[in-house]
């Protein structure tokens, strides 16, 4: 499982016109990839991660702030451009293992108490963000 983490002071996901997830006050921009291999205990692993990561301002997390994150799923994380010009999408899981897990990423951080807004699985989505830094980190479990 694989994240792309962006401190933001605000951020939100609009599918056909609709603002379906949005955070309006400081905190982190989650883009969420899933491979093959990845199962229920890296879900855990990477709430647990997401929730406790020292990336806002004064070194605080989430979890130590209460500071909302923005979950969008982002199956282009694990494309590969090692060959040619196009990139590859094999180690992408496929949609029918990745949603259950994106959400098993969700609701683990919701029974953390993390507010949490989500983008929508699978559809095209218009992604916005101010970055607060710019701070942006890769997280892999």
């Amino acid at each position: 499982m694989r994240a792309i983490v962006t401190r933001v002071t605000r951020a939100s996901v609009t599918v056909a016109g609709e603002v379906v997830g949005k955070i309006d006050e400081p905190g982190l921009m989650v883009l969420l990839g899933v491979t093959h291999s990845d199962g229920t205990e890296e879900a855990a692993k990477m709430a647990r991660k997401l929730h406790e990561i020292r990336a806002l301002r004064e070194e605080e997390s989430c979890a130590s702030s209460g500071a909302p994150l923005l979950v969008v799923s982002q199956f282009t994380l694990y494309g590969s451009t090692r060959k040619g010009r196009r990139p590859s999408w094999t180690e992408a899981a496929r949609p029918e293992q990745a949603e259950p897990l994106v959400e098993a990423v969700v609701a683990a951080l919701r029974e953390r108490g993390a507010r949490v807004a989500t983008g929508a699985f699978g559809e095209m989505m218009s992604v916005e963000s101010v970055n607060d830094g710019p701070f942006t980190l890769l997280v892999d479990v």
